[in-house]
């Protein structure tokens, strides 16, 4: 939980009233605690995320001991969320134990259904704004926040032996794996990052409609992670894509100044 603060999206504005900020870290703090579990933990990870999975059917069931889970049966009996998308988060961290790499961005498109979408399907329940049309919606978003993350920590990434740059993008350019350790981006890697850099700002874009669709803090709350989301990706091409040599990150004046033109947009339609 001590990692909310350090994450490019916020989970739990200070502006939301108490009890949507316990709910929204509840859903932050499981999705850390499966990462955890699959990328950190130092026995076997299959065997840890399984026990997460049992800790999540007592959560259901208003037993679990965990702390952190027992905090999450509180949110989810509240809001009547549904345990599929906290099984498919585990399941995405399954995933990663097996396969280290994504050919076509279809296939990569498809580990994010796994691995970001649910956690916005969580929010709408949390928010009690979960309708079928609103979820798609979010799912463009999610998608488009988790790969924006992918092209800011390549290097990071490839330490843990991951790839999320498309294989066939990569080739198509002229790139290799290896490309990927060197201490600079090169013009082929560069390519390749604007390419998948724009297909991620066309899924904000179908999106961004989620945020005319909600009210109040929760327009607030959604348009910060649109807005945080864009200002990564903007960062990401005002340095050219210069990952590899460091991880490009907004300023809090140009996130606030992206937020406030989402905000804008959706007042005006």
């Amino acid at each position: 939980m001590a990692r909310a603060s350090t994450e490019n999206f916020p989970v739990a504005l200070r502006i939301l009233p108490a009890v949507l900020r316990a709910r929204l870290l509840a859903i932050y703090g499981f999705a850390r605690l499966v990462d955890e579990l699959g990328d950190e933990e130092p026995g076997d990870r299959l065997a840890a995320l399984d026990w997460l999975e049992g800790e999540l059917d007592r959560a259901f069931a208003g037993t679990a001991e965990h702390p952190l889970l027992a905090a999450l049966a509180r949110a989810i009996d509240d809001c009547r969320m549904p345990r599929g998308p906290f099984a498919r988060l585990i399941e995405a961290n399954r995933v990663d134990q097996r396969v280290a790499s994504y050919e076509t961005w279809e296939e990569l498109l498809g580990y994010c259904d796994l691995s970001a979408n649910p956690v916005g399907e969580l929010v709408l329940y949390a928010f009690g704004a979960a309708t079928e049309e609103r979820i798609a919606l979010s799912d463009a978003i999610c998608t488009a926040l988790q790969l924006t993350e992918h092209w800011q920590d390549v290097r990071e990434d490839l330490g843990r032996g991951r790839v999320y740059l498309p294989l066939e993008d990569l080739a198509r350019q002229g790139c290799s794996i290896d490309d990927l350790a060197a201490p600079r981006v090169g013009e082929p890697l560069r390519r390749v990052l604007a390419l998948v850099a724009a297909r991620t700002a066309r899924l904000f874009a179908a999106g961004e409609p989620l945020v005319a669709s909600l009210h109040g803090v929760r327009r607030l709350a959604v348009a910060g992670y649109l807005g945080g989301g864009r200002a990564a990706l903007g960062a990401l091409a005002a340095a050219r894509y210069e990952v590899l040599a460091g991880s490009p990150r907004p300023t809090r004046r140009y996130t606030a100044g992206v937020t406030l033109r989402v905000l804008l947009r959706a007042a005006g339609g």
